[in-house]
């Protein structure tokens, strides 16, 4: 008797789509409600790896500081945005509002587009082999598809600089999160910082727990699109798309 999915997301690849079809029920989802959220999270990410956070947060509280002979303490090396080359994978809304932001910092930003549907955007389109291998920081806005589950491998990895970041805010399964593990471990890139992870919460035996070093590493647990505004705003659009659809003139329709 199910008529209609209403789901809390943006993302429908949870949805069982030869059963719904067949079953003609209705799916609709939220879309646009997590950009600016999530992009705010992204640099939070970025800037945790980047400024070596973690480092400089334990040596003031653990008392490094008090005993410091002069007034600053930069053991840890970090760098500007400013000149740096961002590469977007997936230039959908989260990723041009990153890449507005990226701008702003002084950051060169160019992207590749893993549907083909997002082009003639105002940065250089570039084939992803180009992306991985010129720049500085690499960050995944792309959906999960089979074209991108684990596109970055540990092939990826090795086409990257050995200084590079990454961060994923889209789809865990974008990532070999072994590969991934292994080229922290071994140096081949600088550092990840991530929101997502392929199974979710995360499992007791996962590949990238064996990294404990916080100055390579920051995972957080799927939270990128969680502020309370966000939250607020989602259920709002989904009490709209529940109501549209009692009234004979549903909203926000997926169609697969």
């Amino acid at each position: 008797n199910l008529k209609l999915i209403a789901v809390t997301a943006t993302g429908t690849n949870n949805i069982h789509w030869d059963f719904v079809k067949k079953k003609n029920i209705t799916v609709a989802n939220v879309a646009g409600y997590s950009t600016d959220a999530v992009a705010q999270h992204t640099f939070a990410l970025l800037f945790y790896i980047l400024h070596k956070l973690n480092y400089y947060d334990r040596f003031v509280k653990e008392g490094g500081y008090c005993k410091c002979l002069t007034f600053s303490h930069f053991e840890e090396k970090f760098f500007e945005l400013k000149g740096k080359r961002w590469g977007i994978v997936g230039m959908g809304a989260i990723g041009r509002r990153v890449a507005e932001i990226a701008t702003a910092f002084g950051c060169e930003v160019q992207y590749t587009s893993t549907t083909g549907r997002n082009v003639g955007q105002p940065y250089p389109l570039v084939d992803l082999d180009t992306l991985l291998r010129t720049s500085d920081i690499v960050s995944l806005h792309a959906p999960l598809m089979p074209v991108t589950e684990g596109m970055m491998n540990a092939e990826a990895f090795a086409k990257m600089k050995p200084e590079a970041i990454l961060v994923n805010v889209a789809r865990g399964a974008l990532v070999d999160e072994t590969a991934l593990a292994d080229a922290l471990e071994k140096g081949v890139i600088a550092g990840a910082a991530l929101d997502v992870l392929t199974d979710e919460p995360m499992r007791a035996d996962h590949p990238l727990l064996r990294i404990q070093d916080s100055r390579k590493l920051i995972i957080t647990p799927h939270i990128a699109w969680a502020p309370v505004e966000t939250r607020e705003r989602l259920m709002q659009e989904v009490y709209k798309n529940i109501e549209a659809f009692l009234r004979g003139k549903p909203r926000n329709v997926v169609e697969f």
